[in-house]
């Protein structure tokens, strides 16, 4: 069976944000087994797999995403909506917009350290969608 949710989430700030419980709040109870797809529906922001313990990880992550693709690069041209989004194109981009999840006993089947993030690379971001189809 496959279903699918639309989960919103809240404006986030600049940086990289732990959303499973966002995640899991939006979803009926999972299955015993199946896959779950995460889809963001937006070009400025990423969702990636990562350290969900240390928080100084994610701070690691957007200091170093945000010197390696700074803000103002003269040779830009989409600069219409300001000078944050086309770098933030560029830095979704790298991460991409989907994650898959395999369910196993009920829960998130990920290693010990892995957690979902929100990469939000707009200082105004605003709210965002992401499309969760479960298949099982």
């Amino acid at each position: 069976m496959i279903r699918q949710f639309e989960i919103r989430l809240k404006p986030f700030p600049r940086g990289f944000h732990l959303i499973d419980h966002l995640v899991l709040e939006a979803l009926p109870p999972l299955p015993e087994a199946g896959l779950l797809h995460l889809h963001l529906q937006h070009t400025s922001a990423a969702l990636t797999l990562n350290e969900n313990a240390d928080p100084t990880a994610r701070a690691d992550f957007r200091a170093f995403i945000d010197r390696l693709v700074p803000e103002n690069l003269p040779y830009l041209t989409h600069t219409l909506e300001g000078p944050d989004d086309m770098p933030a194109h560029i830095k979704a981009a790298f991460f991409g917009a989907s994650v898959s999840l395999p369910i196993t006993q009920g829960r998130f089947n990920l290693g010990t350290w892995q957690g979902i993030y929100l990469c939000e690379f707009r200082d105004q971001g605003g709210s965002r969608r992401i499309l969760a189809t479960l298949i099982h």
